[in-house]
């Protein structure tokens, strides 16, 4: 804004010369009532909460309202000439400064007038105009040239007051665009400084928020490398068990075959030693048979042992018919001797029947040696017998014994068939399940390679910021810069300081004197 700006205002205002050198005319009468206007306006003014921590002291006060009525003067004079414009222009910079609200300035205005004008109107009454005959304005027409000078003083401060306030603001946007693009392109080392005091609790929350967010980025870095660690070695695990699994598993089917003809054998051992206890059983039977036959065979000796000793009695009782046959004999031939030739042949008939008598002693000696011979073999046969029996006896126990070995062992044979079934269903259950987990486990490695890859796309991602100067990271590719020049209007006030922030100005020593 410039001096020829405010004179297209006075134009546009409708306020030439003659209410120019109205104003002028009262100027006397404002000076008589501009510093009982002010002291009612400060005495709102210490009252007020929201004005009162603008001032530190009383002293600071009084300078201000000092300042504020050498103002009202320079309004006063009617001249808004390039003086007026410059005070115009310092107050609305201090104002913009200190974040006084246009509220309370206009406010301020509002008190100030209301003194002034009911002054005006109690000074220049249209009976006194007619009375003392004195050329001077009107009540209407020196209060329509204050009102007017006024409102062209406060239309100047707020204007200036929005400028500055938006000089600040585009101030502020700049920074704050600089400070994004740095963040837009990955820079978290640097922090928002410089903007304006107004804009001190953004610039404080900006801050703030770019310290949570390298934190995080450092976490997020950290941890995805950490991650990207533990996956590699969860991958690598996962794809060594996966080995492992495989061979687990062929393992597994080659144990499972080795079991079923395990199975099989067995059972054909199960076959096997039931037919063998079969033919134990009739091995068993068979070698009673014999027993039984063996007591017949010894029996029937006793019998023909018992028939020899009656034909020893037999040949014995012949031996003594012989002898007895054979003295006849004798006797007949002593006998036939003594008859002479009568007796001649009954003398051979004697020898005759001696020499009978003699071979009938030998036969009944061959027959007695032979006799005995056939005892001696029938003792024999017997003893023999006796141990084919005992033989037959101790084949039948062992018979047994094997019989029993054999039904144990069928026994043993058929729970080990049964065990090993269930072993084999088992181990085949195991393969079936060890191929899952196989296939299982290549999955896992596959969805642990896959992480590992997202993770380092994050840790990609998370290396594109650099949290502080000494541990940058990778040039990021900087996305297009915006452009946060200055925009060609004003569109909305800037919001007023914080309490803290007046009080910290306020006692600055760049003091400020115009309210």
């Amino acid at each position: 804004m410039s001096v020829d700006q405010v004179s297209s205002r006075l134009a546009f205002m409708e306020m030439g010369a003659d209410q120019q050198a109205t104003v002028a005319a009262v100027r006397p009468l404002i000076e008589s009532l501009i510093g009982g206007a002010l002291d009612k306006f400060y005495d709102r003014v210490r009252n007020q909460p929201e004005t009162s921590p603008f001032f530190r002291d009383a002293g600071h006060m009084t300078s201000a309202k000092s300042a504020q009525a050498k103002h009202w003067m320079n309004i006063a004079r009617g001249q808004f000439d390039a003086s007026f414009y410059d005070s115009v222009r310092r107050i609305g910079t201090v104002h913009a400064r200190i974040g006084l609200e246009p509220r309370w300035y206009v406010g301020a205005y509002a008190l100030v007038l209301e003194n002034l004008l009911a002054g005006i109107g109690r000074h220049y009454s249209p009976w006194r105009r007619l009375v003392k005959g004195l050329r001077t304005p009107s009540a209407t027409d020196a209060g329509i040239a204050i009102v007017k000078a006024a409102l062209l003083d406060m239309e100047l401060s707020l204007s200036v007051y929005f400028e500055e306030a938006q000089v600040e603001r585009n101030a502020a946007i700049t920074t704050m665009g600089k400070a994004l693009n740095a963040l837009a392109a990955g820079d978290l080392s640097t922090t928002l400084t410089g903007l304006p005091a107004s804009f001190a609790p953004l610039e404080d929350s900006y801050n703030d928020a770019l310290n949570q967010l390298r934190t995080l980025i450092g976490a997020v870095s950290e941890s995805a490398t950490a991650i990207r660690t533990g996956s590699n070695e969860i991958a690598q695990a996962s794809e060594d068990l996966a080995r492992r699994t495989e061979s687990n598993a062929a393992s597994l089917e080659e144990t499972a075959a080795s079991v079923t003809q395990m199975d099989g054998r067995l059972r054909a051992s199960v076959t096997a030693a039931g037919q063998t206890v079969e033919r134990a059983d009739q091995a068993i039977a068979t070698v009673g048979g014999g027993r039984t036959v063996a007591d017949l065979a010894v029996q029937a000796m006793g019998r023909v042992s018992d028939s020899a000793k009656g034909i020893d009695s037999v040949i014995e009782g012949l031996d003594k018919i012989a002898f007895q046959t054979r003295v006849l004999a004798m006797n007949a031939a002593v006998e036939a001797g003594r008859a002479g030739d009568a007796g001649r042949g009954f003398a051979v008939v004697a020898d005759l029947v001696s020499a009978l008598a003699m071979r009938a002693e030998e036969e009944a000696k061959r027959a007695r040696d032979q006799l005995t011979v056939t005892q001696t073999d029938i003792v024999t046969a017997v003893d023999a017998v006796t141990k084919v029996d005992g033989a037959l006896a101790a084949i039948s126990d062992d018979v047994a014994q094997v019989h029993a070995l054999l039904a144990t062992m069928a026994r043993d044979n058929q729970a080990q068939s049964v065990a090993i079934t269930e072993i084999s269903a088992t181990i085949g259950t195991m393969d079936q399940t060890t191929q899952q987990n196989a296939a299982m486990v290549e999955e896992t490695s596959a969805a642990a390679r896959n992480l590992a890859a997202e993770v380092g796309t994050l840790a990609d991602q998370a290396r594109r910021f650099r949290t502080s100067d000494s541990r940058a990271a990778k040039p990021p590719v900087a996305p297009a810069k915006r452009d946060y020049g200055q925009p060609e209007s004003y569109t909305s006030p800037v919001k007023p300081l914080p309490p803290a922030a007046i009080t910290a100005m306020v006692r600055h020593e760049d003091d400020w004197n115009s309210f």
